[in-house]
């Protein structure tokens, strides 16, 4: 006779699996990249939170970085302010960033603080401008052309963050640097939340992503994977396109101060608990080493 899934023996085996894994997070770092579907939909939103407010709650230190390119989009179309791109990266000039430092460092970045208190919990969110936690250049591409304050990092000063978690917030960062100039600086959000994780020697740098991870040409998921692995899997065409930057920001994570990064799936209900809190966990583990 097999145990139905809310009986009391299921749910009291569930609560014991989950005790080694607070045990082995308590007083630890857990970096969260946070976009996607799981970041635009309402039920996916309040899981996020409540999952955040739990880490925090049972002594893990949550810090959240968050993308918004799709809302960024959205209030550039309302103002008539034509978007432009090169080769997927967005041309950000003086008036788009504006309109970036008011949707990232604003609307929603105060979102997922309202999320997180209406779950119980206390964050508090600034920009990578705030205590000079990120210091930035313009991006000098390649090929000539002029991002405008698009930036990428020169330092990363953590102490803002460490301010923070003593006082029992969770920390909420937008993806913007500021320059030697006082410039302000749009970055990619995934480049951020992996910076910081190096810096702050992070337990575990989480991506959440809109697909389950990296994935075997038969489509099946991938669950640990080194830098051999990852060598090997990019030669042969396996991982490409859009999931290449991810790796390779996961990648460099694990190899620079994080313990292992994770690419998650952002569109499973509490992502973030069934990663960090249960014996298989759901995506994608890399690091220096199995």
């Amino acid at each position: 006779m097999t145990e139905s899934s809310n009986s009391p023996a299921a749910i009291g085996n569930i609560l014991t699996e989950v005790l080694p894994y607070i045990q082995r997070y308590s007083g630890k770092t857990i970096v969260i990249k946070y976009g996607g579907n799981a970041m635009t939909d309402p039920l996916l939103e309040r899981g996020f939170a409540k999952d955040v407010v739990l880490l925090k709650q049972v002594g893990i230190n949550p810090v959240i970085v968050h993308g918004g390119g799709p809302q960024i989009a959205n209030l550039l179309e309302q103002l008539n302010i034509e978007s432009k791109f090169h080769e997927g990266m967005r041309i950000t000039d003086t008036e788009t960033m504006d309109v970036v430092q008011m949707v990232l460092g604003g609307l929603v970045n105060k979102q997922i603080i309202s999320m997180i208190s209406q779950a119980g919990g206390k964050a508090i969110g600034i920009t990578g401008k705030d205590g000079n936690l990120i210091r930035a250049r313009k991006l000098q591409s390649k090929d000539g052309i002029d991002y405008g304050h698009v930036g990428e990092i020169v330092s990363i000063n953590p102490s803002i963050i460490h301010t923070l978690e003593k006082e029992s917030f969770i920390p909420v960062i937008a993806p913007i640097g500021i320059g030697e100039d006082g410039a302000s600086y749009n970055i990619n959000a995934d480049i951020v939340a992996g910076q910081i994780a190096s810096a702050l020697k992070a337990e575990r740098l989480l991506l959440l992503t809109n697909t389950p991870g990296v994935l075997n040409k038969s489509g099946e998921l991938l669950t640990g994977l080194t830098s051999v692995d990852i060598d090997r899997l990019i030669n042969d065409g396996t991982i490409q396109g859009g999931m290449l930057p991810k790796v390779d920001c996961a990648l460099h994570a694990a190899m620079s101060g994080a313990e292992s990064a994770c690419i998650i799936d952002g569109r499973v209900k509490h992502a973030v608990l069934l990663e960090l809190l249960t014996d298989q966990g759901i995506g994608t583990l890399i690091s220096k080493s199995h």
